[in-house]
């Protein structure tokens, strides 16, 4: 019986940790598509579900299931704020745009003005979409909106844009600094001036309908702890002055 007992006590050992790991639950993070990267570096044990921020910013309103909501553009998390979906939100990022080349280059683009020659192959994205939003902003700052005559596509995320590119289906595309670095070596990269850049911001929240809140709020504190921070910074990034 004694004997018995000791090895019915080991099972007991050797189950538990089976036992606890089923009982933990993983949160949902719907994020910016330019946080594919850098996100799973910061927190990889999470879900994450990466698309344009409006694209995320819908379902949320229709009921999806996220814990988190990451945006490269304060707009939808602060209407979503207002209409009571999420707690406040907080800038935890920066960005720039950068005009993003194919390697080979074969419309010789060296200057964004470049653009304004005739039969340039230029994919952007879709008005509302953050990146699509932006890229009209530095255009239209920078006095080129003309060369939107010269689009061949407009994508609903920043990494379709980037596909594209590295593809050669498109001569230029505008994206994020960031954008750049998981593709290096095949492409090429035209920086823009700082005066016409609009200023990108990426806005996190937790969804007050998360059915685990506690660790949707722990995860945002990862993000704008000291580590997520650096891993943000490594990553290209700009890190905003936190309240």
């Amino acid at each position: 019986m004694r004997r018995l007992a000791v090895v019915l006590a080991l099972l007991g050992l050797l189950t538990f940790p089976a036992a606890a790991s089923v009982g933990a639950s993983k949160i949902t993070v719907y994020a910016a598509a330019s946080l594919t990267e850098v996100l799973p570096k910061i927190d990889p044990a999470e879900r994450y579900s990466f698309a344009g921020s409006d694209q995320l910013a819908f379902q949320i309103q229709q009921g999806a299931p996220a814990d988190v909501y990451a945006a490269a553009s304060p707009k939808y998390p602060d209407q979503l704020y207002q209409q009571g979906l999420v707690l406040r939100p907080v800038v935890f990022a920066t960005n720039k745009l950068i005009l993003l080349l194919p390697a080979s280059n074969p419309a010789g683009i060296t200057s964004v003005f470049d653009l304004k020659k005739p039969g340039i192959k230029l994919v952007i994205g879709q008005k509302g979409v953050p990146i699509g939003d932006y890229t009209r902003t530095i255009l239209k700052n920078l006095g080129l909106s003309s060369v939107l005559s010269n689009v061949v596509s407009q994508e609903t995320d920043v990494k379709n844009i980037v596909g594209k590119v590295v593809l050669g289906q498109a001569d230029a595309g505008f994206v994020y600094l960031t954008d750049a670095k998981p593709v290096a070596g095949k492409v090429k990269v035209v920086r823009l001036p700082g005066w016409a850049q609009p200023k990108v911001k990426y806005e996190i929240a937790v969804v007050k309908a998360s059915s685990n809140r506690a660790a949707a709020q722990a995860f945002v504190k990862r993000v704008l702890a000291k580590t997520g921070r650096a891993t943000l910074a490594a990553a290209g990034f700009g890190l905003p002055k936190l309240p």
